[in-house]
């Protein structure tokens, strides 16, 4: 019904920046929210940003807020997470993924529909 793939990780220095995108199908695009999780090894998938289906608000979680900016293309069905002054701590698989909603969510179990995931890896 919905499908959602990521790309643009990579490996960086720590200070460098990094641009994710994530291309959606499936459903109407526009009227949903959308958000970025992320998964680091041994730790719990953790929210990191989320944005309305407007693109007018947007919500991040505190260790990323002022580095890191989500933002949409609804025209293209995309939604992208810049990162910027990228720490070793932000190392972690990232996931867009897609809530049975039309308003920000922050809890992984608010989302029905996740992208395969991209590696990020941040080097010291």
């Amino acid at each position: 019904q919905v499908q959602l793939v990521e790309s643009g990780g990579g490996l960086v220095q720590a200070g460098d920046s990094l641009r994710l995108s994530c291309a959606a199908s499936g459903r109407t695009f526009s009227i949903y929210a959308m958000g970025w999780f992320r998964q680091a090894p041994g730790k719990e998938r953790e929210f990191v940003a989320a944005i309305t289906g407007s693109g007018t608000g947007t919500y991040y979680a505190d260790s990323v807020k002022g580095r890191f900016t989500i933002s949409r293309d609804n025209a293209k069905n995309t939604v992208y997470l810049q990162m910027n002054s990228l720490k070793p701590e932000d190392t972690a698989v990232y996931y867009c993924a897609a809530p049975n909603a039309k308003y920000i969510v922050t809890t992984p179990g608010a989302y029905k529909y996740w992208g395969q995931g991209a590696q990020v890896t941040v080097s010291s």
